[in-house]
């Protein structure tokens, strides 16, 4: 963490809608130039937390600051150095991909012949200038979240905020869209996003908070959240009939955890070649996948649940 006041803190947060407690009561904090993320299933509160640090939702209890302000007190003036990337794409698909940029960016007082400079330098970095005459519509899934994050860079954000900026996109196009959110992290852009995506969050995030039901179950960078609450690699058996039963001291040591789910095993250990021959032997899988551990592996020990649950 930097030695500068963070940039997000957090103290107590809560989110209620009537009966239901979304957020409750989560520390954390963002420091500046990182990219942080807050990973979970849907439903573990991470779209609630970020609406009140967007400042589009009241806290119900709890201290919030953004940018050293309060998001109550002070929205406005948060708004105008934030970008914001939502779940949903909210671009006139009527317009051309420069005019989203351009009017967009007209919202925070600038004037047109900056905005044009702006556009035309946000294309460029989104790979979107050879589209900027063309109608918005029929771009696919992939270049509309390209430019949605060009219009949300339109002011020079002090804070990027990033709610499930991949979901619905294909592989290849998750792909492209980490690659502009690595350089805008090199460039030094503080990025705050949610995903329910393990890779999408080793691949971007400093640092991260794992969600669950509004609470958070645990806090730190991928590769030590793997290292402190699993094992370095992972035995996948699956069966072509009902799953056996299995016992981790049948393996001599070589098996840390074992975790049964519906359609396989799960043999945790930290050398997955020296055991898969014990394996065969002792389960008969049909077949066996030796993987290193992720993010996946730590949400499912934490909470019992895999993240697509």
């Amino acid at each position: 963490m930097s030695a500068e006041a963070p940039l997000i803190r957090a103290r107590g947060l809560v989110k209620r809608f009537g009966a239901l407690t979304a957020v409750d009561g989560v520390d954390f904090d963002v420091a500046k130039g990182e990219a942080f993320g807050f990973l979970g299933p849907n439903g573990a509160g991470k779209s609630s937390t970020m609406r009140m640090i967007g400042c589009v939702s009241p806290r119900s209890g709890g201290e919030l600051t953004v940018l050293g302000l309060d998001p109550e007190r002070d929205g406005p003036r948060i708004r105008s150095r934030l970008g914001v990337v939502p779940q949903q794409d909210t671009l006139d698909t009527e317009l051309t991909v420069r005019e989203n940029v351009v009017i967009y960016g007209r919202y925070f007082g600038l004037s047109r012949r900056d905005l044009q400079e702006r556009a035309r330098r946000l294309l460029e970095f989104v790979q979107l200038d050879e589209r900027a005459n063309d109608r918005v519509e029929p771009l696919s899934g992939g270049m509309k979240r390209r430019l949605t994050i060009a219009r949300a860079l339109v002011n020079d954000p002090d804070l990027l905020l990033l709610d499930e900026p991949t979901t619905g996109l294909d592989p290849q196009a998750r792909h492209a869209l980490w690659d502009r959110l690595f350089r805008l992290k090199q460039q030094g852009v503080t990025l705050v996003l949610t995903t329910h995506y393990m890779d999408e969050a080793e691949q971007l995030c400093d640092r991260l908070v794992i969600m669950d039901r509004g609470r958070i179950a645990e806090e730190g960078s991928p590769a030590e959240l793997i290292r402190r609450l699993s094992t370095r690699e992972v035995v996948e058996l699956r069966f072509a009939e009902e799953t056996p039963a299995v016992d981790a001291a049948v393996f001599n040591g070589l098996v840390a955890r074992v975790e049964v789910l519906p359609d396989r095993i799960l043999l945790y250990t930290d050398d997955g070649d020296a055991l898969v021959p014990g394996a065969h032997e002792r389960l008969h899988p049909q077949s066996v996948l030796v993987r290193r551990s992720t993010l996946e592996d730590v949400f499912l020990r934490l909470t019992g649940r895999t993240l697509v649950d």
